[in-house]
């Protein structure tokens, strides 16, 4: 009996040493995970902050554009894009017509310049102004009324970078039901939903101060009664 318990306390021992071996593992592991969040947060954050820096000197340099978005490539078999935009303008909103009866463009084209046949949607056309004082009466009028042009509709937009239009497609299923309780809804320059509750206007910059700013009023809370999702990390 002596022998045994002697095995036994050597065992129980030696399993007291191994769970000690495993928690210090654990910790080690944790500790590593932990540094490793810590890491993959701090890179997420320079990538932001350099991606920032890139996207608002992009969009700055294309402040004088505007993307039109649906016009057929069909019909640059026929006209230039230049004559076929003074047509639109003229169509569309012919009172910001300049006194030669057109409207001064430095350059016009599509975007990509090469037509791919697989492509089934025409490709987008940007036109880049001399005054950005024209381009924003255009899009003002844009946002009033929808365009067309030989009796299809298209879309008149500012160009913008990539990642700015991410961001503000991320914004989408909150701004529709933002609209649709009337809360008077506008994404705001770069991608910023600015809202009016209350005769107060806010302007959030992301997802979460959305989160934040519904959280304080269980009200309004419950009209959003579906989950928000962040579609610009998708």
């Amino acid at each position: 009996m002596e022998e045994e318990v002697q095995k036994l306390t050597e065992v129980n021992t030696s399993l007291k040493i191994r769970i000690e071996q495993l928690e210090a593992s654990d910790f080690m592991r944790n500790q590593d995970t932990v540094k490793q969040i810590q890491k993959n947060e701090k890179l997420e954050n320079n990538v932001k902050y350099l991606t920032g820096k890139t996207t608002d000197p992009e969009n700055r340099s294309r402040r004088e554009n505007l993307k039109i978005i649906g016009l057929s490539e069909s019909h640059d078999q026929k006209k230039s894009l230049d004559i076929i935009f003074q047509e639109m303008i003229k169509e569309n909103c012919p009172d910001i017509l300049e006194p030669e009866g057109k409207i001064e463009i430095e350059r016009i084209h599509r975007s990509p310049p090469v037509r791919d046949p697989q492509r089934k949607i025409p490709g987008n056309v940007v036109a880049k102004f001399q005054s950005s004082q024209v381009k924003e009466k255009i899009l003002q009028t844009a946002r009033k009324k929808k365009f067309k042009y030989c009796g299809n509709t298209i879309r008149i937009t500012q160009d913008l970078a990539t990642s700015t239009l991410r961001d503000r497609r991320g914004w989408n299923i909150i701004f529709w039901r933002a609209k649709e309780i009337g809360l008077q809804p506008r994404i705001t320059y770069p991608a910023k939903l600015s809202t009016v509750l209350q005769g107060k206007k806010w302007s959030l910059s992301e997802i979460e101060d959305f989160q934040a700013f519904l959280m304080k009023r269980p009200e309004l809370n419950r009209k959003f009664d579906f989950q928000i999702q962040d579609s610009s990390r998708t």
